[in-house]
């Protein structure tokens, strides 16, 4: 409503400026400066009335040109008064300083100092504008009259700086990205100075006789109002700015230069004819290399400030690609080519490897984790040298290199360990942290990659964990057939050709009825007894599996192995009983179902009586696509259960998120005998939740018949642990007995 009340006033003033300037007596100042101040006065208000509703650098440039038109009204009030008086420039400067930050209210394709786009913007301008004035004398020159030097001068003065503010509104036309509707104030503006710029020439060229007919003056009519028009321009968001600043990039470089030089050439032309250059050539002509010069340093300093920005940001990607994210210590990729960079030299390696680092996950949460996980590497670096390489290599892992000093490696490792050994307080939570060591210092000369060197040392950490972890184990030589064995290298071995053969074996503990005490299932086990090493710890053995990328070769073992015992585990419970199967969660990707498939139709399995149980112990990257592959795994008749629900990344949530037809309960949700009041509660929440999905419930780790009474009466019907059978070869298997629970109907349908 402002707006349009504005342009309405805009069109009267126009109006009667129209009739007095064609109905007007020749040589009427009065009116003629009259009717400029009112027009001046009418637009310095539409640009004050419109930058109130602006912010920011909107609303500064409006100031700007308010404030000049403002002052050039008055001055044209004081001219139709008393006659011609003192300018003071208002106009100009004020209208400069409107440029200066018009340019910055559209966004920039390249975020740049605000203040160095200023300066080069001045420059261009400057360079611009004054070959421009150059040539114009060169083609036109003036008369100089030495009575009236200061008169022409000070007349000159106007057109001069409608020249230059008309090369900065062309060059930030021609040179900014944007929309044209970007554009339409600088556009606006363009047009306002170039009006104002003929009426100042015509003034200058008339001076002698000092008068303007009323079409000559009009320029001093229109600047004003196309300046209001600049002013009451929308403002418009730029989708995209960087579209097109590819091409504005190179014209803003070449446009300053070919203006000057077009100058230089008829310069050289001129005085190649022999025609001398008067002193405001050659002044013109000092200045335009005084600017280029200005200007080209000005290029080198940015030049400079932009490799340095460059090497900076290349020195922060370089350390993002070398260094941990969450703890900025060495990463594994820095670390293993610091290893191979060492050659002969002696080095030594520490492999710490944090003791039970899940459960500080499992009770206060990753946040808290990965602040415990920070101040680990902090003790880490206190505990050693500056010349020693602390590193990162991936979950709970970190890892230190001596390759100066190998002969500090086992003090400093019992340094770690005794700082390890001191509890953090986070929060207010005291946490206890421990960790197994592993060290391995190769004998002077003796050839090993980097990929050796971390082996061994792995292999030293598992062997201080099978002593009861919190401890430090050395290396003692692959051909060691304790606990020193090199267990990635020879676990490698055994899954490279037919596990069996190698000492792998799949154990069943049976899962039954807490009702009846009847065998519903069977879940499959993997046990591997080295040839070197002996007895391997299930828990270790998959650990590594995991680390090392083989844990799907055993998973792939035990399916097959379990769906060719499928007949004789019918023959020994009677009937044909579920087979429950453990898979890496990180395998619910693409392969899982064709293998699965392609073990039971070797066998002869029905897809019914298989059930794959997911083991989470590292997140579900992608947790979608491993539920379209559970779906389509449950479409064969395949069931999914989601194994030590309670515990690790397993939680509600993936109820939810999974298809799921089982669930089982960890074991710290099922002591309900030890703690009946809090994991009665838990157990019984869960079991009540899961009937309302439909989803089977089995107890693992009853130990006792009172837990089991307990979780009857809870109302799990499904059991499994040492009360019932330990994990066993397919020929130890035999029927548990347990007494029957009051008869519940469909215990074992549940499962089957």
């Amino acid at each position: 409503m402002m707006t349009a009340r504005l342009l309405v006033t805009l069109a009267l003033v126009l109006g009667a400026v129209a009739v007095g300037e064609i109905a007007g007596p020749p040589g009427w100042r009065l009116y003629e400066d009259s009717v400029q101040a009112v027009v001046g006065a009418a637009a310095a208000a539409v640009c004050l009335a419109t930058a109130r509703g602006r912010t920011g650098m909107h609303r500064r440039w409006r100031l700007f040109a308010g404030l000049g038109l403002a002052g050039w009204a008055v001055t044209r009030l004081l001219w139709a008064v008393q006659g011609p008086a003192i300018d003071f420039f208002v106009l100009p400067i004020c209208l400069l300083v409107a440029l200066l930050y018009a340019p910055y209210t559209r966004p920039r394709p390249v975020p740049t100092s605000v203040r160095r786009d200023q300066i080069a913007l001045l420059l261009d301008s400057l360079l611009i504008s004054g070959s421009v004035l150059a040539l114009l004398w060169s083609f036109m020159p003036f008369d100089w009259d030495g009575q009236r030097t200061a008169e022409i001068a000070a007349a000159a003065a106007y057109p001069v700086a409608d020249l230059f503010l008309l090369t900065m509104a062309v060059l930030l036309l021609v040179t900014r990205p944007g929309s044209r509707a970007g554009r339409q104030p600088l556009a606006w503006g363009g047009l306002a100075l170039l009006a104002f710029g003929v009426s100042d020439t015509l003034r200058l060229i008339n001076l002698a006789d000092g008068q303007l007919s009323p079409l000559e003056s009009a320029g001093y009519v229109a600047g004003p109002l196309l300046v209001a028009m600049a002013a009451l321009s929308p403002i418009v968001v730029e989708s995209d700015p960087s579209a097109s600043a590819g091409e504005h990039d190179w014209l803003h470089l070449l446009l300053p230069y070919i203006p000057v030089t077009a100058t230089g050439v008829m310069i050289a032309v001129n005085t190649g004819a022999g025609k001398p250059l008067s002193p405001f050539e050659a002044y013109l002509g000092w200045l335009g290399l005084g600017l280029v010069v200005a200007r080209q340093m000005f290029t080198i300093v940015d030049n400079t400030v932009l490799l340095d920005r460059l090497s900076e940001g290349r020195r922060r990607l370089h350390h993002q690609a070398y260094h941990d994210p969450l703890t900025g210590v060495a990463n594994r990729a820095l670390f293993h080519d610091r290893l191979s960079r060492a050659g002969d030299r002696p080095v030594a390696v520490l492999f710490a490897d944090l003791d039970d680092f899940k459960l500080i996950n499992d009770s206060f949460g990753h946040a808290i984790g990965d602040r415990v996980l920070h101040a680990i590497a902090g003790r880490l670096q206190s505990c050693v040298g500056p010349d020693e390489l602390v590193a990162r290599l991936g979950g709970d892992e970190f890892a230190v290199l001596f390759d100066h000093r190998p002969a500090e490696a086992e003090p400093a490792g019992h340094r770690i360990l005794a700082a390890l050994r001191e509890p953090f307080v986070i929060d207010g939570h005291t946490i206890g942290v421990g960790a197994s060591i592993g060290l391995v210092a190769p004998a002077p000369g003796e050839p090993l990659t980097a990929d050796a060197l971390l082996r061994r040392a792995d292999a030293a950490m598992y062997a201080s964990k099978r002593r009861g972890k919190g401890t430090m184990a050395r290396y003692a030589g692959p051909g060691d057939g304790g606990p020193h064995a090199d267990l990635p290298h020879l676990l490698a071995q055994a899954l490279a050709g037919e596990p069996g053969g190698a000492g792998f074996e799949v154990f069943y503990q049976p899962i039954v009825s807490l009702t009846d005490g009847a065998t519903v299932a069977v879940e499959a086990l993997a046990r591997w007894t080295s040839p070197v090493a002996g007895p391997v710890h299930p828990d270790v053995f998959v650990s590594v599996a995991e680390r090392t990328g083989l844990v799907a070769a055993i998973d792939d073992f035990v399916l097959d192995q379990a769906c060719a015992d499928a007949a004789t585990l019918a023959l020994i419970f009677g009937r044909p009983v579920d087979m429950h199967v453990n898979v890496s969660a990180a395998r619910l990707g693409p392969g899982l179902e064709e293998v699965v498939l392609a073990a039971l139709t070797r066998h002869g399995v029905p897809p019914s009586r298989l059930v794959v149980e997911i083991t989470e112990t590292r997140r579900i990257a992608d947790l979608k696509a491993a539920a379209a592959v559970a779906a389509r795994l449950r479409a064969h008749g395949i069931r999914i259960a989601l194994d030590d629900f309670g515990s690790g990344f397993n939680a509600l949530a993936q109820l939810h998120s999974l298809p799921v037809d089982i669930v089982k309960l960890d074991s710290t949700l099922t002591d309900v005998d030890i703690a009946p009041d809090q994991a009665g509660a838990l157990c019984r929440s869960v079991v009540t939740i899961c009937e309302g999905l439909d989803i089977a419930v089995v107890a693992e780790g009853i130990e006792t018949p009172s837990r089991a009474t307990a979780l009857a009466g809870l109302g799990c019907l499904l059991g499994q642990g040492y009360l019932f059978g330990q994990p066993g070869p397919l020929h130890r298997l035999e029927r548990p007995t347990i007494p029957a629970q009051p008869s519940t109907p469909s215990s074992a349908a549940r499962l089957s």
